[in-house]
């Protein structure tokens, strides 16, 4: 059973309903009006920034020896030509933590820029930005990392319902995982739900593989995927999402497999932490798996990056070997 008593795991669950709520808002003010131009960015840069900075100022008052990896940094918001973006992300912080000011946001945001530690924390404080642009899905991702070992993830996923329906404005789910004691679900912003326990599928046939893809394309070889669609006959309909909310569903078996590949336009590129360290427990706390495209498991000592890993391959388990070998006949 989860015991939620222990001070990281109370730690992630509350940060993370507390900023994905937070983000929700951004969201709701910001995007649902209507008034976002095609090329308006606005929005999840402030998001992301509130995030950052809540997640750093809470992560400094409950664990001071602690550092926090995380994917921004204020440089740029101290700029003059981003005084009204930095004012703008100040107001929203002041929803959660009303001391703040513009100097203090700043330097929570900078308490994310460590590059490794023997023990560290891991945030992105939004994954999936083109998702969040659209009022569709996106992720608020924590995760705690010992000695390589991710100890705890958690994935807030304001427009995701039960951890696998899309639901915009809906209740929203929490997803917690940790180490030894299984992956859990809740709504958002109820305190007093009820934990669901989550297990991946046991589906082991591949040509009924529910796969898990991205709406962004630039995430992934979507022709080798389609060759591994073609070739192995996969009939069921992809499940489209964005962001780490597709370990989620994953998690919940309501998706099979998922897999990043390289991008023939960055073929040396590597994950980032942020981006997999959350998802990763998520999945294998449900009895799934995940590796990069060779088998070998995600290494989490290298910094900010997955540097020894080329790409990722998440499943139920059952059809792991199975769509390893499917890579390895096409040359991922």
């Amino acid at each position: 059973m989860l015991d939620i008593t222990k001070p990281e795991v109370a730690f992630a669950l509350e940060t993370v309903r507390t900023t994905a709520m937070l983000v929700k808002q951004v969201q709701l003010d910001m995007v649902g009006g209507g008034s976002l131009t095609k090329d308006d960015k606005s929005p999840v840069t402030i998001a992301d920034y509130a995030a950052q900075a809540i997640v750093g100022k809470l992560l400094k008052d409950a664990f001071p020896d602690d550092v926090l990896i995380g994917e921004e940094d204020s440089s740029v918001l101290r700029t003059p030509e981003e005084a009204a973006t930095l004012d703008w992300i100040t107001s929203f912080v002041q929803q959660v933590l009303p001391e703040a000011d513009s100097e203090a946001v700043c330097t929570w945001i900078d308490y994310g820029s460590a590059s490794s530690g023997d023990r560290y924390w891991t945030v992105d404080p939004i994954d999936g930005t083109k998702g969040f642009l659209r009022g569709d899905q996106y992720a608020v991702a924590l995760a705690l990392v010992e000695d390589g070992e991710i100890k705890v993830g958690a994935l807030g996923c304001p427009n995701l319902t039960n951890a696998y329906i899309p639901e915009p404005n809906g209740p929203g789910s929490l997803v917690l995982a940790v180490r030894g004691q299984g992956t859990w679900s809740m709504p958002l912003a109820d305190e007093d739900a009820v934990l669901t326990r989550l297990h991946v599928s046991e589906r082991d046939e591949l040509p009924q593989a529910r796969l898990l893809r991205s709406f962004e394309s630039g995430h992934t070889n979507t022709g080798q995927i389609g060759q591994i669609v073609e070739t192995h006959d996969i009939t069921a309909e992809p499940v489209r999402m964005d962001s780490q909310a597709k370990y989620a569903v994953l998690a919940a078996g309501k998706g099979d497999a998922l897999v990043r590949l390289l991008s023939p336009k960055k073929p040396d590129y590597r994950e980032k932490i942020w981006d997999q360290a959350a998802g990763a427990i998520v999945i294998e706390e449900a009895g799934g798996k995940i590796t990069d495209l060779s088998g070998t498991r995600l290494d989490f000592t290298q910094g900010r990056t997955l540097a020894n890993n080329r790409g990722v391959l998440a499943t139920n388990g059952a059809l792991h070997d199975t769509l390893l070998a499917a890579l390895k006949d096409i040359g991922a």
